[in-house]
Formats: structure tokens, C-alpha cells, sequence
């Protein structure tokens, strides 16, 4: 039987061959279709640095868990599939948000967190820092007026998920579809921020120094003279 780094490994690749498959089919597909297809474009692939997070995570449930985690995991198979499942799930965030994630549960909870709770424990309490909730922000990013770098932001994060989601796209699908792919984007700038992280402003375009007043028709005949006599006219 492969042991869980080999089939860790494994749903990685599969993972990456799914994506893959989606971005072939694309062209093809209808505006729903392709939101779908696009968010599983944008899910981030696993890689060694998470499979090393997941480990360590059961090796903190089974320590700290014990009759709850070999009551759940009953025998290799059942473990190995729970452990494919939350690298699948968890692959959104950092290796070391993942391990913050677990060290928060076994704080706060008596009992063996579901993936759910895990996930919510990963993405922390935004409002903490002044970031508003996704839908929130989803909300403000399709109202703000344009240009978009000048509207007063709740959070430089909100704008810069607008960005990475592209604004046509928001503007031209509907919630279900455009929702998903924006939230992907907002809780991955949340997660920087959470860890320190300083998201730049907003690029505002820059006013003229100067501002020229157009000059009266009197003041453009006498500079028309002017010239004339400069140039022997």
C-alpha cells in the first residue's frame, strides 16, 4: 500500500490534470460553465510545502485528539482519503496559515474539527483588522464608480481582488457567477494581510500641477501680432 506522501502526491497531480482539462474545454462552454472553469483554473495546485503542512496537521490531531482521531480514522484507507481531501481543500492557503489554522482549533475546541471548521479557523477573523466580509466586499467592488483607483476604498484589499478578478468580468456576469472567482481572490488577500502582509494603495492617477486657463480671443490676437513681427511677416 503507498504510504500518505505517495498518495498525497498523487491527488496533486490530479489535481493539476484537472485544471488542465478545464482550461482545454473553456472555449467551448457556456458563461456559467466558464466561471466554473475559470475559479477551478485559479484553485491553486499543492505543493510539497502544503503536503508537509497536512502531516503535521493529523500528527497534531492525533496527539492532541487521540479516542476522537482513531475513532474517526478507523483504519489507513479512511485516513489517507480525509488527509487528500483537505489538501484538495485546504490548498488556498499558505503551508503556515494551515499549521496557524490547526494550532487554533486544538486551542479552542475540545473536539476533532471538521474540514469546515478547519477552513474557518484558516481564514481567521478579518474583521479584526478592518477587512469587511467577502460578500461585502463583492458587493462594494461592483458598485464603486469609476475610476476605480479613486473611490474611497474600506480596504486597499477589496480593490486589489477587484483587479485580480478583472472588472469587466464582475461587470458583465451575474453574482453566481462572478462571486466565486472574486471571493477566491479577496480571501487570498486577506490571508496576506492576516499575516502581515501591507497591500499597496490604490494607484491614483496624478492632477497637473498646473491647470492652463485658455486664453481670450484679444490675448491670442496679440500673440498672433507678436509672432508675425518675430517672424517678418
Amino acid at each position: 500500500m503507498q504510504d500518505s506522501n505517495s498518495l498525497i502526491h498523487q491527488v496533486a497531480q490530479e489535481i493539476a490534470a484537472s485544471q488542465n482539462n478545464s482550461t482545454t474545454a473553456a472555449g467551448q462552454a457556456n458563461p456559467h460553465q466558464q466561471g466554473q472553469q475559470r475559479a477551478e483554473q485559479e484553485r491553486p495546485t499543492p505543493g510539497d510545502g502544503h503536503i508537509d503542512a497536512i502531516n503535521q496537521v493529523f500528527a497534531l490531531f492525533r496527539i492532541n485528539y487521540h479516542n476522537q482521531y482513531y475513532a474517526a480514522f478507523k483504519d489507513t484507507e479512511l485516513l489517507n482519503q480525509a488527509r487528500r481531501l483537505w489538501l484538495n481543500s485546504l490548498a488556498q492557503f499558505a503551508p503556515e496559515t494551515i499549521l496557524r489554522g490547526a494550532r487554533t482549533v486544538i486551542e479552542e475546541s475540545e473536539y476533532l474539527p471538521t474540514l469546515h471548521r478547519m477552513i474557518r479557523a484558516c481564514q481567521g477573523d478579518p474583521s479584526k483588522i478592518g477587512l469587511v466580509d467577502a460578500h461585502q466586499a463583492y458587493v462594494e467592488a461592483c458598485r464603486a464608480p469609476s475610476p476605480k483607483a479613486a473611490h474611497n476604498w474600506s480596504h486597499p484589499a477589496v480593490y486589489h481582488a477587484g483587479c485580480a478578478s478583472d472588472w469587466y468580468f464582475l461587470a458583465s456576469n451575474s453574482e453566481k457567477i462572478a462571486f466565486p472567482i472574486f471571493e477566491r481572490h479577496y480571501l487570498k488577500l486577506c490571508e496576506r494581510v492576516m499575516n502581515g502582509a501591507v497591500l499597496p494603495a490604490p494607484n491614483i492617477p496624478a492632477l497637473p500641477e498646473t491647470i492652463e486657463t485658455p486664453l481670450s480671443k484679444e490675448e491670442n490676437v496679440k500673440r498672433m501680432e507678436e509672432l508675425r513681427k518675430q517672424l517678418g511677416l
